[in-house]
């Protein structure tokens, strides 16, 4: 199989770890800038913008791929995958149309509601400032405010957490009126990825992400600071119901695409807050998670060229996919100034980090040297037994990075879980 992971990021730098265990899979890759890791995976890389079709399906014929997989939400909402498609290219990737339960907020709360998908929050959809705004002034409770399309998963802004309610009418005129308002959800989020081949979904291990740029969840909101996963693979604030409940959801989500005519295939991604009435959507995602794409690869313990063949081939049913049982922790390392005002340019070094895991991201590398760029810049991957041991692989990781870089050191510490519980119980 030879295969395109398109994307640069540290997600994609895991899924290209992942398939790269395959002696089957040889792995090609695009990405707008270079991922030292997935260069040194890949047999060839193009360098070029994911969203720019035309010169990547040039790249496909001349290397005579056969298979991609789509790592972010830019390239599938240009319609990579349908393109890709059309030259005889298996995608683990939804089309355009189907990837829009992402790509569209508006378009996602209409599917929950035509076909009665449980966990929908109420909402309304405006595209109008003046009629938003007059929304806000009636209603006096709180609302999270979710421009409608792609923000890199840091455009959502919650009303009694990073805003009052000027600054919400404010963000609206920002945003041009083009936004779904949600009645604020109160409880613990946990994210639940799949695999699918349009109908069989087989779930993988529970995640919790971490949003708040600073320790002890404040601050502003990231593409997330780093995310953690239990050895039984489930959350201990998450019943055995509400995980039920949660894949239910999302099958019934590919169930109503299927009927729409715009069945789903690759990775879905639903985000969970767990409220006192059980799982409500955030949002679902047509692609993994970053950085809880690193947590679940980290643990994936089947062939991936059997798990690709299935998923693009539809007999995704006919095999057992497998994932260790090991807790892991996830730590980004930022630059100075993320998110806000990253400091880029700045060199750093990676001291030893072994056992861990290493992920590249938003990084440069100048012969030797390794410098920040403007996002997130490397994430270590600690596992274990208990989420003690892996907290501990991933903090001794990132504590061995010297430079103008700083992470989050409360992720996947006990007094943090507990924490979540705490407060899962309370509001229960």
């Amino acid at each position: 199989m030879r295969l395109l992971i398109v994307g640069g990021g540290g997600r994609e730098h895991a899924i290209a770890s992942a398939l790269a265990k395959s002696s089957r899979i040889t792995i090609f890759a695009v990405m707008s800038k270079e991922n030292p890791g997935i260069v040194d995976i890949a047999k060839e890389i193009l360098i070029e913008n994911e969203t720019n079709i035309s010169p990547i399906l040039s790249f496909v014929q001349k290397h005579a791929i056969t298979h991609a997989f789509i790592g972010p939400e830019a390239p599938l909402q240009a319609g990579i995958t349908d393109a890709l498609i059309r030259i005889g290219v298996r995608c683990v990737g939804p089309t355009q149309a189907a990837a829009r339960i992402e790509t569209d907020k508006a378009f996602c709360r209409e599917l929950m509601k035509q076909y009665a998908i449980p966990g929908c929050p109420a909402y309304a959809i405006f595209h109008d400032s003046e009629k938003a705004e007059a929304f806000l002034t009636e209603e006096q409770r709180e609302y999270a405010i979710k421009p409608i399309g792609l923000t890199g998963g840091k455009g959502v802004r919650i009303m009694g957490e990073h805003l009052d309610r000027d600054g919400a009418i404010a963000y609206i005129k920002d945003l041009h009126g083009d936004v779904v308002i949600e009645e604020r959800l109160i409880g613990e989020e946990f994210t639940l990825q799949a695999f699918t081949d349009g109908k069989t979904l087989v779930t993988m291990p529970l995640v919790q992400d971490h949003k708040r740029a600073y320790e002890g969840d404040i601050g502003p909101n990231t593409g997330g600071m780093g995310s953690y996963s239990l050895a039984n693979h489930t959350l201990p604030f998450v019943t055995s119901g509400d995980l039920n409940q949660a894949q239910h959801i999302m099958q019934s989500a590919l169930h109503a695409l299927s009927q729409k005519g715009t069945p789903y295939c690759g990775i879905l991604y639903g985000q969970f807050m767990n409220t006192e009435q059980g799982p409500m959507v955030i949002e679902f995602n047509a692609r993994f998670g970053d950085p809880e794409a690193m947590n679940v690869l980290t643990l994936l313990d089947s062939d991936p060229y059997d798990l690709v063949t299935a998923i693009t081939s539809g007999t995704l049913d006919e095999i057992s996919v497998q994932f260790k049982k090991l807790a892991t922790v996830c730590k980004y390392i930022v630059p100075v100034g993320y998110p806000d005002d990253p400091q880029s340019g700045e060199p750093l070094a990676i001291g030893p980090y072994l056992p861990a895991y290493l992920y590249y991201a938003n990084v440069d590398r100048q012969g030797d040297t390794l410098l920040t760029a403007s996002s997130r810049t490397i994430a270590f991957v600690g596992t274990g037994q208990t989420l003690a041991q892996a907290e501990k692989q991933a903090e001794s990781a990132a504590r061995c990075v010297t430079g103008q870089v700083w992470y989050r050191k409360d992720i996947g510490t006990d007094e943090l879980l507990q924490k979540r519980c705490a407060h899962m119980e309370k509001i229960r």
